[in-house]
Parts: C-alpha cells; sequence; structure tokens
C-alpha cells in the first residue's frame, strides 16, 4: 500500500478544531482596522522576484537564502511572497492609487519563506499587514503603534513589550555607517562569516546578529542616536511625545534594526518572553524611499506586520479545540419526510440567518441518527417523521441539557428555535 502524502515541512493544515480560533481573530484584526479608517487590500501570493530582490535587498537573508523562487513556462523568475509591503506598494504603483492623495491600507494572508521550522516560526505563515501612504510627520506613527496597543487590549494578551528605535534619515545613517565599519573593522577577527559579508554590504545589519559569540562586539559600537541629523532628531522626539501623550510605555533600543534594506527612521517591535526563540509578535517601521525605488513619486510611507501564528500561541488557541457545533441537527425517517425535511431546512435557513443547521444525510435508523446528532455537538435535534409530517408538526429533543422533548408546530419552528438559541444572537427575519 502506498505511503500517503505529507504537507511540506513547515506548513500546516488548519483543522476544525482550530479553524475558528483563527476566524476569531481575522474578524477582530478586520474590525480593527476599519474602526481606524483602514481599507483592504488583496494582493496575488506569486510576483516577479525582482520585486523582492529591490525591495528587500539582494544581499538579505530573505532573498539570498529564504524565498521560494522558480521559473515559470515563460522563463520569468518568480517567487512566492515573503513578506506583503512590496507586494502593496508594486500594487498602489499599478493602479495609481499614490497619486496625489493619501491611502490607509490593510492585508491578511499567507507568506512564505524556507526558514528552519521552529515553535512561531513556519515555511508558511500567515500575517496581517497595514501600511499608510502620503503621511510624512510622526502622528502616523503614533497611530500604527496606538492601533497595536490596542489590540493587544481587545484581546487580553499582556506583558509585550514595544521597543523603539530610529534609523535616521539616509545622511545621518551614512555618517553612522562610517563610524560602525571602523568600528566593526577593528574586531574583523571575532565576526562571522554572515557579519564579514555583511561589513561590506549593509554593515547595519550586523547589530541585528543572534550570534552570541558577537553581542559584546555589538554591545560595544557606536549608537546610530549619536549621529542623528536634525530632520530625524526631531521627527523621533515627536513620535516620543506623542506616546508618551498616549501613556504608551516603550524601551529605546539603539541595536533594533529590523532585517528589511527598505527602513529609515522609526522601527518598532511588540516583542514577548513566552514564545521561546521568537520572540517578535508585531513589528514595523518607516519606508519613505521604498516607492521611489519602485518607480513612483516619492512618497512618506510606514507599515506593521503581525505574525497571526504568534498571537493564536499567545492566546492559547492554536489548538483551541473549539469546533463550529451546528445549533441544530434535524433527524428524518421515511421518504416524503426526507423530501419535506429537506424543504424545511431550506426554508429555517432563510428564516433564521445565521443558523447551523446539519441535516442528516446517508440513511440509518432512527438510533443510528441520534448518535450522529449527538457527535455532532449541536444544542437540539428536530425529528420529522411521517407522523409529524401529518401533523403539521416536528419535535424538538434537547441534547445538552435536561428538558422535556418539545412538540412544535411547524409555523413556529423558527421562533421557538430562536427563543432556546438566543445565546446564539439568532432572530427571525
Amino acid at each position: 500500500m502506498a505511503k500517503h502524502i505529507q504537507a511540506i515541512r513547515g506548513m500546516h493544515d488548519v483543522l476544525p478544531g482550530v479553524a475558528p480560533a483563527w476566524r476569531r481573530l481575522e474578524e477582530r484584526l478586520c474590525a480593527l482596522s476599519r474602526a481606524y479608517g483602514y481599507e483592504e487590500m488583496r494582493m496575488p501570493l506569486v510576483e516577479k522576484t525582482e520585486l523582492f530582490v529591490r525591495t528587500i535587498g539582494e544581499v538579505t537573508d530573505i532573498v539570498e537564502k529564504e524565498m521560494y523562487t522558480f521559473e515559470d513556462l515563460g522563463g520569468d523568475s518568480l517567487s512566492l511572497r515573503p513578506e506583503g509591503t512590496a507586494s502593496c506598494v508594486r500594487a498602489c504603483l499599478e493602479h495609481g492609487l499614490l497619486h496625489n492623495q493619501t491611502q490607509r491600507l490593510w492585508y491578511l494572508g499567507p507568506m512564505f519563506r524556507h526558514e528552519r521550522p521552529q515553535k512561531g516560526r513556519y515555511r508558511q505563515f500567515h500575517q496581517w499587514g497595514v501600511e499608510a501612504y502620503g503621511f510624512a510627520g510622526p502622528d502616523i506613527d503614533a497611530e500604527l503603534i496606538l492601533m497595536s496597543a490596542r489590540l493587544w487590549r481587545l484581546l487580553g494578551i499582556d506583558g509585550l513589550k514595544l521597543q523603539l528605535n530610529t534609523l535616521g534619515t539616509p545622511v545621518a545613517r551614512a555618517a553612522y555607517r562610517e563610524a560602525l565599519v571602523t568600528h566593526l573593522e577593528a574586531h574583523r577577527d571575532q565576526l562571522d562569516a554572515d557579519s564579514l559579508r555583511r561589513l561590506e554590504s549593509n554593515p547595519l545589519r550586523v547589530l541585528d546578529s543572534k550570534n552570541p559569540a558577537l553581542q559584546e562586539v555589538i554591545a560595544a559600537a557606536p549608537s546610530l542616536m549619536n549621529y542623528l541629523d536634525e530632520e530625524s532628531a526631531t521627527h523621533f522626539a515627536e513620535l516620543r511625545a506623542l506616546l508618551d501623550d498616549a501613556g504608551v510605555a516603550y524601551e529605546l533600543n539603539p541595536r533594533l534594526v529590523r532585517g528589511l534594506d527598505y527602513y529609515g527612521k522609526t522601527v518598532f517591535e511588540w516583542q514577548t518572553d513566552r514564545l521561546g526563540a521568537q520572540a517578535t509578535v508585531l513589528a514595523g517601521g518607516r519606508y519613505d524611499r521604498l516607492i521611489e525605488q519602485l518607480g513612483g513619486a516619492p512618497t512618506p510611507a510606514i507599515g506593521f506586520a503581525l505574525g497571526v501564528e504568534r498571537v493564536l500561541a499567545l492566546l492559547g488557541e492554536d489548538e483551541d479545540g473549539t469546533r463550529d457545533a451546528p445549533h441544530v441537527y434535524l433527524i428524518v425517517a421515511g421518504a416524503a419526510a426526507e423530501r419535506e425535511g429537506r424543504r424545511l431546512a431550506e426554508a429555517l435557513r432563510d428564516e433564521l440567518p445565521g443558523l447551523r443547521l446539519c441535516q442528516h444525510c446517508g440513511g440509518g435508523s432512527f438510533k443510528a441518527q441520534f448518535r450522529r446528532a449527538d457527535r455532532s455537538g449541536a444544542t437540539a435535534a428536530i425529528i420529522l417523521g411521517d407522523d409529524e409530517l401529518a401533523q403539521g408538526r416536528v419535535s424538538v429533543k434537547f441534547l445538552r441539557e435536561e428538558r422535556a422533548q418539545a412538540d412544535v408546530p411547524r409555523a413556529e419552528l423558527a421562533r421557538f428555535l430562536a427563543n432556546i438559541l438566543l445565546d446564539g444572537g439568532l432572530a427571525p427575519a
């Protein structure tokens, strides 16, 4: 017997016992986005590889090691998207959404990176992304951070810490880069292979190294804060004042550089110590030069992305086990009752929008149908046999509590079900 095919390592099925937790979180993310005036975007899963090379950076780990890249039948190099910002910017430019206008946008969906799978890090993972275009001041930076802080309150997640830094303007970074390279060159014999490679291409990325052997060298490196020009220093000071005024606690982290080349000025991360090595739950920052880099007019921009799997793990709902049980299970007996049962089921779905009604299929005795009804998790079973059909009535048997079986006229069934299922928010249409 052939061995059954399994899912690709690092890519997981979301089973019925877990899917409701995903949907609850997704609905909250959608509602929060709309509450702040952000509109939904949906982009393709596959983009031209050049898009990510030009935006993320050719010498980043993502482009060099982690992207799922392939050549299509037409000879074009395509990649599964490893993040959403580049795709969102590409879509906005392609459809003229940034011409003399501002945009507040959000998206939700899978991203792909060929990383070593571990808890909180997968090869297919899901992100909620929020992007704002055309806003130059620190007020929009504060809005995104306040939105993320509100999310933690809505979800009841505590213990997250906000890390905050500024990468300054390109002028400030150029001066800092020179000082950093001087420092790193003085410790060249202590650098690992990745850091030596980054030293030539993007030395700020060395500060992002997780190699324990390099932490002493990184800690002794000069601080970018000492090289900020007036523009970036003023922007950062005003952002901090806005967060202080709103009562949002944060920690200054001069070593926070983020993993993507397009960031500048504000960068931030919400971190936890409850997910092992994967400390970052939500992260983002400014990328004011990215749109121009892709051929658009100079446009200020900022955004963040949240890891859906990591939030579900913090909520304890990544293995929730709560299924979408039907409210009622329809049991029928007899050919005439079966035909009428299908009409009854459709009519009840019309009369009670939101009703979860499962009609028995596959035949079987009353006893077998009741077993199936009980296993479904339904609150009650509707019983329709030849006698009930002849009398224009149905029987309702409660499956989760000790209550007498009810005999209900067909015309009153929708209201009766609404009354017993009010906790589910049902009401007759």
